[in-house]
């Protein structure tokens, strides 16, 4: 093998791995340098919010979110001469609708969840007594604004040009499950994390590398990202990967009487085989719904190339085939 061929393919690109490499280099050092001038001029200023709270967790989450798409343009721009808009991020009709139908997923997802385990006892739920109507839709409203910025970064990172690149050497399913690997490790140092639920987090991981392949936008997939920790933290009072304080006025209050390895106890749904059910039912719609397809524009741009770097669409844009996995 020539050393040419160890980083460029048959059609000059740079190899995904490299192309990988860069980008994680390229989003962490923005990452890095736009926390730390934001977060340091607040603090500089006396107005800086503590990390944890609500105001910081989203504060950092939108300064990862422009650090990951910036990252990702630049290295699709750069590396394999593409768009913005190939991110899947560009703000449209079809991305609104797709929006839309992902919010109405993630509900019925969570939905589900919830209802296993409170058909056999597991979880009740009571009203928040404690909580006024104005202190309910403040919560209702900050956590909406919160979990919105927080699943629109991890899916920007997550299912954006690290699944993307790699997806376009015809390694999809790869990309699946090494950003779903990424994806349960990053929530490991969440409150009461385990063994279930770090598995269902990478479990969600593929379900949401699913959604993006069958729109190949990242709206459908935040959608249904968002739409499943709000419900969980706003409305269920649910921890979400093991945080409440993002949510703490909910409009109900959980009573989790197990066990565990159902409900998911102090982590929250996630936690238990409630959640795994419904994730696996959650993947199993999504991959069968016909209506979910990529418009022409975006199959060209995130299929795999052929050694001439033509892309290879394939005939059926209808399903995952033409995906070339």
């Amino acid at each position: 093998m020539k050393l040419h061929d160890i980083f460029y393919d048959r059609s000059g690109t740079l190899r995904s791995g490299w192309r990988f490499g860069f980008f994680l280099l390229l989003f962490i050092l923005l990452g890095m340098t736009g926390s730390f001038l934001v977060f340091g001029l607040l603090i500089t200023l006396g107005s800086g919010p503590e990390l944890a709270s609500p105001a910081g967790f989203a504060l950092n989450s939108f300064v990862l979110l422009v650090a990951a798409l910036t990252a990702g343009w630049f290295s699709g721009r750069v590396l394999e001469g593409l768009p913005f808009r190939a991110l899947g991020a560009s703000v449209s009709a079809a991305g609104l609708r797709n929006l839309a139908i992902g919010c109405g997923v993630g509900a019925a997802t969570i939905l589900i969840a919830v209802l296993i385990a409170f058909s056999v006892g597991g979880l009740r739920f009571e009203l928040h007594a404690a909580g006024t109507a104005s202190s309910l839709l403040v919560s209702a409203l900050t956590a909406l604004g919160v979990f919105t910025v927080a699943a629109a970064f991890e899916e920007a990172l997550f299912r954006g040009y690290i699944l993307q690149t790699f997806a376009r050497s015809g390694l999809a399913w790869f990309a699946i499950l090494l950003t779903s690997v990424f994806f349960g490790v990053a929530h490991l140092s969440n409150p009461n994390s385990g063994y279930i639920s770090t598995l269902n987090t990478m479990l969600a991981g593929i379900w949401f590398g699913v959604a993006y392949l069958k729109t190949r936008d990242l709206w459908f997939v935040t959608g249904i990202h968002l739409t499943w920790n709000w419900l969980q933290g706003a409305v269920f009072g649910i921890e979400v990967s093991g945080l409440k304080e993002l949510t703490p006025s909910p409009l109900l209050r959980e009573i989790d009487s197990g066990p565990t390895w159902l409900t998911g106890g102090e982590y929250g749904l996630e936690g238990g085989i409630a959640c795994t059910i419904a994730l696996v039912l959650s993947i199993v719609a999504i991959w069968s719904l016909r209506f979910l397809r990529p418009d022409g524009d975006m199959l060209t741009l995130t299929s795999p190339r052929d050694h001439r770097g033509t892309p290879n669409t394939g005939t059926a844009s209808s399903n995952l085939s033409h995906l070339d996995l």
